[in-house]
């Protein structure tokens, strides 16, 4: 048996309305990926909440979500490791703070490491 699900997302979003003049765009505003040379990252190393294992985050992408899966897909390549997106945040298994550095701004990412 299907489980029922009652989110509002399930719903697309939109339930009703009491607004008169209320009109009902059903297109989402596309984000605008910034070039490479304009984006400021942030490389973070992390193991808080991860079990005492170590994890390198990427943020500040400016884009959109298709394009930040895009390139967490080509760092988890280059690493040879797992990793997710989430909350617009690049998640990579490990310490490739260094290496995943190098890569961006080979790549022409403004990128700063950020902690110890």
């Amino acid at each position: 048996m299907a489980k029922k699900s009652n989110s509002l997302q399930d719903l697309g979003g939109f339930v009703f309305s009491t607004n008169d003049s209320f009109s009902f765009d059903a297109e989402e505003s596309s984000i605008e990926t910034l070039p490479p040379n304009q984006q400021k990252l942030e490389a973070h190393l992390d193991k808080k909440n991860r079990a005492g294992k170590v994890a390198t985050i990427i943020k500040g992408f400016e884009g959109s979500d298709e394009d930040l899966k895009n390139l967490a897909k080509q760092l988890k390549n280059f690493c040879g490791v797992g990793g997710s997106v989430k909350d617009g945040e690049i998640l990579i298994q490990g310490n490739f703070r260094d290496k995943i550095m190098t890569l961006l701004v080979k790549e022409g990412y403004k990128i700063k490491r950020v902690g110890g």
